[in-house]
């Protein structure tokens, strides 16, 4: 909201200010039933990319916005109700935010606004079949222990069908992952993996959509290509049943299989992507003969980051971290001596650049004035440091840790 509404909202206009977080809903419908069912609704996570950095709406007072997916083709429909809406009257010529306009033109494209027609489109629901070549199919148990199957495809971006289908599909990251931004289906060089469920009720089978992955293959010198790991998004309706472990490892292994790539490496990770591929990553490793027990205890090897990038296509950043996380797992932390042993290892990667800091700044004292140096030095003091320092090894101890109950669990 701009300065003049802000000012505005003091007061009597405060009441038609809404938090878009909140008043915003989504669903996706397998049936008409669904329609009268909130069972399975779930709200934004960010609504900034809409509605700015306030994320509020201007001009109703009981605002409810339902976002509204058919399960499977991602036939979208709006839905807007309120109480009241503020008159521009009284606002001296501020019309109400158009709701609909900004979500709209935000997304590229217009929503259906008939829930007639948006309940005559789930009639069309059973005809849908997933785009591309399937990679993977997996069964996952439910909360009733009944097996529920799941399937990956990689989908080829200049199919012009399955260029609508992602047009539709990508619109909800920009509300649920932070900074989100839209990919150029132009450029062949994307690969996008699509994860469905696969449901058969009375013979017919549906395919409800679950969530994506996009990676970029960049060019790697001289004759490779390094696939970048853009963005992956699960429904939070299915999210805490393994199911973004699953879509990465199959990635994963997809790029594996291709001689023509280096490494796999991933754009700007969330907390919780870097958690997954820990996870994903120290599975594989452990069955490696360079990531034993034994081998682990000897301190990391040029031989890890050898066989996690040959077998593995896992960079030597990824490496030297996996390392670090199955070394924890079978170290002692009753040994004083091998906890010590294994903590020394950790802070002196977490002090390395600090030490090159350090021996630049003994290069620049051997060049410049003492008044130069006064200016260009802003070192941290000793005793702070060693404090940043063992606070960044407990975090990443915490961190790991969470990793390692993963793989304990299975």
């Amino acid at each position: 909201m701009d300065d003049k509404k802000r000012k505005l909202g003091e007061g009597y206009l405060d009441q038609f200010v809404s938090d878009a977080n909140e008043v915003v809903s989504f669903k996706f419908v397998h049936d008409k039933q669904d329609l009268e069912d909130d069972y399975e609704s779930f709200k934004p996570q960010f609504t900034h990319q809409f509605f700015g950095d306030s994320e509020n709406i201007f001009g109703y007072i009981g605002l409810h916005v339902d976002l509204y997916y058919t399960a499977c083709r991602l036939f979208p429909y709006f839905g807007m109700k309120y109480r009241e809406k503020v008159k521009s009257s009284i606002t001296g010529g501020i019309e109400a935010d158009d709701v609909y306009k900004i979500i709209c033109d935000k997304q590229e494209f217009d929503m259906c606004t008939d829930l007639e027609e948006f309940s005559a489109a789930l009639e069309k629901e059973s005809s849908f079949v997933p785009y591309g070549q399937m990679l993977e199919s997996f069964n996952i148990k439910n909360e009733l222990d009944e097996n529920e199957t799941f399937e990956i495809y990689r989908a080829d971006l200049t199919d012009s069908g399955f260029q609508e289908y992602h047009k539709r599909m990508q619109t909800l990251i920009l509300w649920l992952i932070d900074a989100a931004s839209f990919i150029d289906q132009e450029d062949d060089r994307w690969d996008c993996f699509v994860l469905h469920q696969k449901v058969e009720d009375d013979g017919v089978v549906h395919y409800p959509f679950v969530g994506y992955m996009t990676v970029y293959r960049y060019y790697a010198y001289p004759k490779k290509t390094r696939p970048r790991i853009s963005q992956m998004l699960v429904l939070p309706t299915y999210q805490k049943r393994g199911l973004g472990s699953k879509l990465l490892e199959s990635v994963c292994n997809w790029y594996i299989q291709d001689p023509e790539v280096l490494d796999i490496t991933v754009e700007d990770p969330s907390e919780e992507f870097v958690r997954i591929r820990d996870c994903v990553d120290c599975k594989k490793c452990q069955a490696l003969p360079s990531f034993a027990e034994d081998m682990l205890k000897k301190g990391f090897s040029k031989e890890m980051a050898e066989e996690a990038q040959m077998h593995l296509k896992i960079n030597k950043k990824q490496a030297r971290r996996v390392y670090e996380i199955l070394r924890l797992k079978c170290t002692d932390m009753t040994n004083p001596q091998d906890y010590r042993i294994y903590r020394l290892d950790v802070k002196n990667r977490l002090n390395a650049p600090f030490q090159r800091e350090k021996l630049d700044m003994e290069k620049l004292q051997k060049n410049l004035s003492p008044e130069e140096l006064k200016a260009a030095s802003n070192m941290i003091p000793r005793e702070q440091r060693l404090e940043q320092l063992d606070q960044m090894y407990k975090d990443t101890e915490a961190k790991y840790k969470h990793i390692i109950d993963k793989l304990c669990e299975g």
